[in-house]
């Protein structure tokens, strides 16, 4: 099992940033993907960035491409979320999630191919 924890959520002002971060625990950190979701009130869970178990292969949905960027400390155990350049629309819960796919499997998007989910964190980006 695998049991992540974020952290790093808060109110900022459109154009702001901020660096979520998700501590997980359970099985060996470097062996799995991870990836960043997020949900807005009366909407679905949306894909925002995912990345390998090395670090080396990234992807991006295009509503924040050159904005966020992914990256994880395998030391660490933890996966980060930097956002920049906030928009009102970036508001919604964040959460992170593990996908247990071994470690050659192309990385996903889709939510359901994620294992186990954190609590989420709050993002509020005021106008």
């Amino acid at each position: 099992q695998v049991q992540p924890v974020e952290s790093g959520g808060g109110l900022v002002q459109a154009g702001g940033s901020l660096r979520l971060s998700c501590a997980a625990s359970g099985r060996t950190f470097s062996s799995y993907a991870m990836g960043w979701f997020r949900q807005a009130p009366g909407k679905e869970r949306e894909f925002v960035a995912a990345i390998s178990w090395s670090g080396s292969t990234t992807g991006y949905a295009d509503s924040v491409k050159g904005r966020f960027t992914i990256s994880r400390d395998n030391a660490k155990n933890t996966v980060y979320l930097q956002m920049n350049s906030l928009k009102p629309e970036d508001t919604a819960v964040y959460y992170c999630a593990a996908d247990l796919k071994p470690r050659n499997s192309i990385l996903s998007m889709s939510y359901y191919e994620y294992d186990y989910w954190g609590q989420g964190t709050q993002v509020t980006v005021s106008s």
